[in-house]
């Protein structure tokens, strides 16, 4: 059995650019699994068979690298593919302040230590109307901030309609649970009304808090108890009232034709003390865990030790600072990614979806139907279109366009692939174009 030399494989023109990628260490390993399995085969393996499966192997470790890819999926916020893509200003923003070094704790006036949260902490209040706020590193890190601050070993009280459980297995108990915190459930699954709360009160109570029900809904013969009348509530016996908003959105998603969204500003305006929220949801930035709410209750979450454990970096703080800009002086958010697909017209998306009808054979111009996902907006229904795709097996073609560069992501539905445009960046359309022509033919 004859087996090419190690140092000819590693020179090949296929596998020289991934020590580039992936080190030489990761390279060497890749060929040294290949040889082992030709030797064990007793066989004769041809050089060219070699080198592709080595080149395989890199290919594959390289896709388990983090990668950009194009959301064909019309999911808004897809979880699983990065949440809300960021705005040109909040990328400039990071470039800017992370290629050199930066006053991110720094006071230059005093030239003394300084606050990171400051700067960010001045717009927040300013865009939301808060007294004060704090950013750590996701929503479920601020709701347990608040927990672990105010509620150690207390009560919370919360409707038993409201114990949700998000992606992740992220549940309001647990973390409840987790924070050495009591949780004390009223009402029925269906039917909450204010004045279970204010039985449920008590010398041990620490928290009303009120959860949003970003990805489900109760309908028919239903009741809530009204942020308000938890926080008039709350007012009278002395308890702090916080609600936990998951998707954060500053402005009203109706002038974009989807549902009313509760915003930031309508809690705070209905007295809740205390509003957490995420910040790569529907705010349209960076992941991010931002509280907002009165400066008596914000003020013990700053001295809090675990802040230090979930305190958010220089490019968090950059790349939320830009998104937020984008918000100021009245600003609808039209500048960041998120808005603009929502604002897509459907006559708007069919142009673009007919230019690859003109480019593709085979393919046609459907409706379709997006989601904002991410947890927001409750399963409601965004009309969109989509370019259909009719092939004898669409899910080998929606994993060819997985595997290009950058790879696609579509989906299968009715036995076809879609490519729904709403998530499909303009700019994109060209390279979606090329790479289904190359698979198709």
């Amino acid at each position: 059995m004859t087996i090419p030399a190690m140092h000819r494989v590693l020179a090949d023109e296929r596998i020289l650019p991934y020590e580039g990628l992936l080190g030489r260490n990761l390279v060497r390993q890749a060929a040294d699994e290949v040889f082992g399995r030709v030797r064990a085969s007793n066989g004769e393996t041809a050089y060219d068979a070699i080198v592709d499966d080595v080149a395989a192997r890199l290919e594959a470790a390289r896709r388990a690298t983090l990668l950009p890819v194009i959301n064909a999926t019309g999911i808004i916020l897809h979880t699983n593919l990065g949440r809300a893509p960021l705005a040109a200003e909040a990328l400039g923003a990071v470039g800017e302040l992370t290629r050199g070094y930066s006053n991110l704790e720094y006071d230059l006036d005093s030239g003394k230590r300084g606050s990171r949260y400051e700067r960010v902490s001045n717009i927040l209040t300013d865009v939301t109307g808060a007294e004060d706020s704090l950013v750590v590193n996701n929503c479920a890190a601020a709701v347990l901030l608040v927990l672990d601050t105010f509620a150690k070993g207390r009560e919370v009280i919360v409707a038993r309609s409201q114990l949700v459980e998000i992606g992740g297995g992220f549940r309001i108990p647990d973390v409840l649970e987790r924070s050495g915190a009591r949780l004390v459930e009223v009402g029925t699954t269906n039917r909450v009304n204010v004045e279970d709360f204010e039985r449920a009160l008590s010398p041990r109570t620490a928290l009303l808090l009120r959860t949003h029900t970003s990805n489900y809904r109760i309908e028919g013969f239903t009741h809530d108890a009204s942020p308000r009348e938890l926080a008039d509530l709350g007012r009278r016996a002395g308890v702090p009232v916080v609600e936990d908003l998951g998707g954060g959105a500053l402005v009203d998603l109706a002038e974009y034709g989807v549902a009313h969204e509760r915003t930031v500003q309508e809690s705070l305006s209905d007295g809740i003390g205390l509003v957490t929220f995420s910040g790569d949801k529907l705010l349209g930035g960076p992941q991010a865990g931002i509280i907002t709410g009165t400066a008596q209750l914000v003020a013990p979450l700053k001295n809090n030790p675990l802040l230090r454990a979930l305190r958010v970096g220089k490019m968090t703080l950059a790349a939320l600072d830009a998104t937020l800009q984008c918000y100021r002086g009245g600003g609808k958010g039209e500048r960041l990614p998120v808005y603009q697909m929502l604002a897509a017209t459907i006559a708007e998306l069919r142009a673009r979806a007919n230019a690859y009808v003109e480019a593709l054979t085979g393919v046609t111009v459907v409706e379709s139907v997006a989601y904002a996902g991410g947890g927001a907006l409750a399963q409601e229904r965004i009309p969109s279109v989509a370019v259909a795709i009719e092939v004898e097996k669409p899910d080998r073609l929606a994993s060819q366009l997985r595997a290009g560069a950058p790879p696609i992501v579509a989906r299968v539905e009715d036995g076809r692939l879609l490519l729904d445009l709403r998530t499909i960046a303009p700019e994109e359309d060209a390279t979606v174009i090329d790479r289904c022509r190359s698979c198709l033919t």
